[in-house]
C-alpha cells in the first residue's frame, strides 16, 4: 500500500475536483452482529444458564454468550457462576434449561426451526405448568433442512401456537441488532412475570451479520422477577391460604415459590398433567376448564406488557397502511421513499411483538386495506392477525417474499403498485 501510494503521488497528476474528507459519522458506532447482540441481552438480563445444542444460524450466539459468561460470570475467588451444558439434541437443551428456570434461575436456550421441530413437548410443558425459559429463534429457511444459510421469517405460526392442545407464547421481533440486545432482556423480565416460555425472533439476516449501531447502553432497571413468595411471604398470608396455580390478583398470574423454600407448605408438585390450585392432580372437567380460562386472562394481561408496535404516519391522510416487522422493515423504508416519489404514500406500523397490542387492532380499523410483508410463502402473519382479529380478514394484502434472499425495496414497490394500478 505504501509502495503503491508513494508511486501515485509521484507520477499521477490529480485533475477531478474531488477529494476525501473525514466526515466522522460513524464516530461513537459499533459493528456487530445480531446473535452477539442477543447474547450481550441475554448476560445483561442476568442469565446465568445456557443450553444448547448446535444449529445454523443461532451457534454463534451460544459460543459468543459462553465466551462472556466465561469473562464477566467468574466470582472474585475465581468461582464459575454459571453453567452451559451442549446437550445431546435440542429436546434435551430446553429441557434442562425449563429445569433451571424452575429452579430459579434465568436460563435460555437457542435454535432454530428444526429445533424448536424437536422442543415442543417440552415447551407445552413448560407453558402448562408455568415455568419461565428463554428461547432463540434464528429463523431459516424451512421445511425439514431446508437452506441452512439463508434467512426466512418462517417459524412465526409454528412458534406462536407450539405444542398440541390450545398454546400460545409470546413472540419478541426485534429488526436490528439494538433491538435484539434490548429485547433479549425484555424476554428475561417477560418470562418471570407471566411464568412462561417467551420467544425472541431473530433470522439469519439479522443474526449472522454485521449491523452498525449505537453503542449499547448499559442496563438501569432493576430485573423483574415476578410473584416469588419467600419464607416471610408464606408466613404472612399463612401456607393454607395460598396455591401455586391460584388466581389471587385476577390477572391470571398466580404466585410461585423456588425449591429450598424453607417453611411447611412452600412445596408443590410441579406437573404438565390437569391439576387444581393448589397443585394437585385431577381430571375434573370443570377444574381443567378454570385452568384454561386463567391462562386466557394472563394473555389479556401480558398483551399490555409486551414492546408496543411503532407508527410512522404518511406524510398526508391516507387510509391505506404497511404493516411489517423484523428485518424488513430496512428495505420498506427504502420502498415507502420510492413510493412517496411516485405519489403513493401508506401509514407504516412496525410490529414489535405478539400478542398484538391495542394499537394493532386500530390501525387496522383505520385503513381500508393494509399490505402485509413477510418473508414466508402461506403468509404466516397474515394469517395470525386473521385468527387473533377476524375483522381485518377483507382489510389485509399480502406481499411475500420467499426465495432465502433479504426482502429488496424493488420487490416490495413492484408488488404493492401491482396491487394498486389494478
Amino acid at each position: 500500500m505504501r509502495v503503491g501510494h508513494k508511486w501515485a503521488a509521484e507520477n499521477l497528476q490529480k485533475r477531478d475536483p474531488y477529494r476525501v474528507e473525514a466526515r466522522n459519522l460513524t464516530s461513537g458506532k459499533i459493528l456487530i452482529d445480531g446473535n452477539s447482540a442477543s447474547a450481550l441481552g441475554a448476560l445483561m438480563a442476568g442469565c446465568t444458564v445456557l443450553t444448547w445444542y448446535p444449529i445454523t444460524p443461532s451457534s454463534s450466539l451460544a459460543e459468543s454468550l459462553q465466551e462472556y459468561f466465561a469473562k464477566y460470570r467468574i466470582a472474585e475467588n475465581g468461582e464459575q457462576r454459571y453453567a452451559v451444558v451442549q446437550a445431546e439434541d435440542e429436546l434435551a437443551a430446553v429441557g434442562m434449561a425449563i429445569g433451571a428456570g424452575w429452579a430459579g434461575a434465568r436460563s435460555m436456550t437457542t435454535t432454530s426451526g428444526p429445533g424448536i421441530s424437536l422442543m415442543s413437548e417440552f415447551i407445552g410443558l413448560a407453558y402448562y405448568a408455568e415455568i419461565p425459559v428463554v428461547i432463540v429463534d434464528v429463523q431459516r429457511v424451512g421445511p425439514s433442512t431446508g437452506l441452512p444459510t439463508r434467512t426466512m421469517q418462517g417459524d412465526l405460526l409454528f412458534t406462536a401456537y407450539n405444542s398440541h392442545g390450545d398454546t400460545k407464547h409470546p413472540l419478541l421481533l426485534p429488526a436490528s441488532a439494538q433491538e435484539s440486545y434490548e429485547m433479549t432482556q425484555d424476554a428475561f423480565d417477560l418470562a418471570e412475570r407471566f411464568q412462561t416460555p417467551v420467544f425472541v425472533m431473530l433470522d439469519l439476516e439479522l443474526g449472522m451479520n454485521n449491523w452498525l449501531c449505537d453503542a449499547f447502553p448499559y442496563p438501569t432497571k432493576a430485573h423483574d422477577r415476578g410473584k416469588v413468595l419467600t419464607k416471610a411471604d408464606i408466613e404472612r398470608i399463612g401456607a393454607a391460604n395460598w396455591g401455586r396455580y391460584k388466581d389471587v390478583d385476577g390477572d391470571g398470574i398466580t404466585y410461585r415459590t423456588l425449591p429450598g423454600t424453607e417453611i411447611d407448605g412452600a412445596a408443590y408438585f410441579t406437573r404438565g398433567t390437569g391439576h387444581d390450585e393448589k397443585a394437585r392432580y385431577t381430571e375434573d372437567s370443570e377444574m381443567y376448564k378454570r385452568n384454561l380460562d386463567r391462562l386466557s386472562r394472563k394473555w389479556q394481561t401480558l398483551r399490555a406488557a409486551v414492546p408496543k408496535p411503532i407508527l410512522s404516519p404518511a406524510k398526508k391522510p391516507t387510509r391505506v397502511g404497511l404493516f411489517a416487522f423484523g428485518t424488513t422493515h430496512w428495505p420498506i423504508e427504502e420502498a415507502r421513499a420510492t413510493l412517496h416519489d411516485k405519489g403513493i404514500d401508506f401509514d407504516y406500523m412496525r410490529l414489535r411483538a405478539f400478542p398484538f397490542a391495542d394499537e394493532v387492532r386500530d390501525f387496522f380499523a383505520n385503513h381500508d386495506r393494509v399490505y402485509v410483508v413477510e418473508e414466508n410463502r402461506d403468509a404466516q402473519m397474515a394469517g395470525m392477525l386473521r385468527i387473533e382479529m377476524p375483522e381485518t380478514s377483507d382489510k389485509i394484502r399480502s406481499v411475500l417474499h420467499y426465495d432465502g434472499l433479504p426482502l429488496d425495496a424493488e420487490t416490495v414497490v413492484e408488488e404493492i403498485l401491482a396491487h394498486e394500478t389494478r
